[in-house]
């Protein structure tokens, strides 16, 4: 029998080593896998590489991982939102790629599929495509971008089953999917897991064949990333 349950997100991640190459899922504070990167806050592995479109907050999500010097290189698009991550950039303590978010989630999906590379021409005659090859389509010029294959991937699901097929709620879908499949081992939170046969099985948005390690999260933390409101307006995370 297939079951890919872990009983604790420490259990699923204790294994990962100093110097990994990690993808991970989320869009802002929104689809993070907060209970496994809180594990990996845990174990104290270090000098690890993020592929991530960005770095949580200062003290969530990735942002823990920063404030603990655990992250030695962070690959990601967007960079705001977090001053720990500022601090760390500019004093020269953190290695940052800038990717357009384009370029990131087709990278993340050109190493699921097994494509080695591709050409775009997102950051064409820009610092972007400084040091690639590049190659006029069309009579665009398009520069080559390497993908991603990661050690592990660690994303967040809605829903499984204990076979690893996995259901993103709405937008918290955003980079999971692509994450999920270009690590060589893909460890997946999730918020319920149902018995198998209870998933449509045209619902299913990563199937299990990717999925190595499944754990149940619990007592989900919904955090706001950014609040603008009108004046008088109380937000509410519901």
């Amino acid at each position: 029998m297939i079951d890919k349950r872990v009983s604790t997100a420490l259990e699923a991640v204790k294994d990962i080593p100093d110097g990994a190459h990690l993808a991970v899922g989320g869009f802002g504070l929104c689809g993070i896998p907060e209970h496994l990167i809180a594990a990996l806050a845990q174990t104290g592995v270090k000098d690890l590489t993020c592929y991530s479109n960005n770095a949580g907050v200062d003290g969530f999500g990735l942002g823990i991982l920063l404030r603990n010097r655990q992250i030695r290189k962070m690959v990601s698009s967007y960079v705001g939102e977090n001053a720990e991550f500022e601090r760390q950039f500019l004093s020269g303590e953190l290695e940052v790629d800038l990717v357009p978010q384009g370029t990131l989630a087709e990278r993340m999906r050109a190493g699921g599929a097994g494509i080695p590379a591709f050409f775009t021409p997102t950051g064409a005659g820009t610092p972007v495509a400084e040091g690639k090859e590049t190659r006029l389509f069309g009579g665009r010029e398009c520069v080559l971008e390497a993908a991603i294959v990661a050690d592990f991937a660690l994303v967040k699901a809605w829903k499984a089953d204990r076979l690893g097929n996995l259901v993103y709620r709405k937008t918290a879908r955003n980079f999971n999917p692509a994450a999920a499949t270009c690590g060589k081992i893909c460890i997946a939170e999730v918020e319920e897991i149902v018995a198998v046969g209870d998933l449509d099985p045209d619902a299913i948005h990563t199937p299990g064949i990717f999925v190595h390690r499944l754990v149940l999260g619990t007592a989900y933390e919904k955090r706001i990333e950014k609040v603008v409101t009108r004046p008088g307006v109380t937000p509410s995370a519901g």
